[in-house]
């Protein structure tokens, strides 16, 4: 296992003292041969994340010829051709395309550090990242992005280089009395601070968990045993974070289940609670209704049988006088009530004579069963005698004769 090497680099549409503009740098990620001389066999970009390259162009190129910034007396003009407009981050896995293609191991990590590699290239860039692309017509396995500040006015690609931002926040804000070169010594360690910051970054997000060290062994004269221990660390540091992450993923699944559990328990909980204060509250009603009703009987009993009292001696005054407006009145109001409960009343008792009436019948027929029985015995043994040879007259009866015996107040 290697170490990280990531890279940023922003271009104008006007050649730099390299030779590299925009044209030049979109020519060369879609491999046009006039772009590709240092590629052996060029072969086609592969898109990882976001549009191809062409529509990148595209929409850089669009972008760039409609841009204006403002100048002096509330005037614009056209964006320089000299202005950054295109930012690029390259970044690379150190394994080569042949141990990638033959260790399915290999190939796997790889996979594991573009993706790691993409999800911090968004979090750096947001929807300014347009496109990610992997070459693999070359001998190491590695990314490009490219970013395109289309909502940016002026489409300043170096509001996306921290070296730049942090040196010109120095600059801008020199102190009074100090003086050009101390100013300017100060700003490029502002330049160089954020620039081990952003590397830190990288590192953090994807080169620990990735087992890859911060810093190669050449930049800090490392010997091979040294370098070699090193590689052990990141490799021990990678297995610690991902056992770590592990764990926190284990406690947040089980913080989650936990916290539904809780919550399945409370909602059925909640739903008991409503169910008992449902049914407390229709038992208390259905008590309340149950009194009330009794109430109103045993008020219209009495009224019933104190009018009913009444009636009867009325009724005498009625024989004798023949018209009562007192009597009228009674009768008006309550004969319906006395007739109500009479009904019912008159009802019970049915069902009570009927209730005997079928007792009655059950007992009789039970009776008449058991009669039949006797009478069936009684024809069996008188058949038996018939068709049996005569005996010895000493001999005990083979069957006896059932003994007939009436219930007390059996009635037939």
């Amino acid at each position: 296992m290697g170490y990280q090497f990531v890279h940023l680099e922003s271009f104008a549409r006007k050649a730099d003292t390299k030779g590299r503009s925009t044209d030049f740098i979109f020519a060369e990620a879609r491999r046009k041969p006039e772009a590709s001389v240092h590629v052996e066999n060029p072969a086609p970009p592969v898109v990882v994340y976001g549009v191809d390259v062409a529509t990148v162009q595209d929409m850089h190129d669009t972008a760039a010829a409609a841009a204006t910034i403002a100048v002096k007396g509330g005037h614009t003009r056209k964006l320089a051709k000299d202005k950054k407009t295109l930012h690029t981050v390259v970044a690379s896995y150190p394994a080569t395309m042949a141990e990638i293609r033959d260790d399915p191991v290999k190939r796997k990590e790889a996979k594991e550090w573009e993706k790691r590699t993409i999800n911090w290239l968004r979090s750096q860039y947001g929807d300014d990242l347009k496109s990610v692309v992997r070459h693999e017509d070359e001998e190491y396995f590695h990314i490009h992005a490219y970013v395109v500040p289309v909502d940016e006015p002026g489409m300043s690609a170096l509001k996306f280089h921290p070296g730049v931002i942090a040196k010109r926040a120095v600059m801008d804000t020199g102190k009074d009395g100090e003086d050009r070169k101390t100013l300017s010594k100060r700003a490029d360690g502002a330049y160089k601070q954020a620039m081990r910051a952003w590397q830190d970054s990288y590192h953090e997000a994807v080169a620990v968990p990735c087992g890859l060290t911060r810093l190669g062994p050449q930049r800090r004269r490392l010997t091979r045993d040294e370098w070699q221990r090193e590689q052990v660390q990141a490799r021990s540091l990678q297995k610690v974070v991902q056992r770590a992450q592990k764990v926190k993923a284990d406690g947040e699944t089980f913080i989650a289940k936990t916290k539904a559990d809780a919550a399945t328990v409370a909602a059925d909980a909640a739903r008991q609670q409503e169910a008992a204060r449902k049914a407390t509250a229709a038992a208390l009603a259905a008590q309340d209704r149950a009194r009330k009703d009794q109430e109103q009987a045993q008020s219209a009993m009495a009224d019933a049988e104190r009018y009913s009292g009444w009636a009867g001696r009325l009724r005498a005054v009625w024989d004798r006088l023949r018209k009562s407006c007192l009597i009228e009145k009674v009768r008006g109001e309550f004969a319906s009530e006395i007739d109500r409960w009479r009904n019912v009343a008159q009802t019970a008792e049915r069902k009570q004579l009927e209730a005997e009436r079928q007792r009655y019948e059950a007992e009789r027929r039970a009776c008449e069963a058991q009669d039949s029985a006797f009478r069936a015995g009684i024809e069996r043994d008188r058949l038996r005698s018939i068709l049996t040879p005569a005996a010895d007259p000493d001999a005990p009866e083979r069957s006896p004769s059932p003994r007939l015996v009436m219930k007390t107040g059996f009635q037939k």
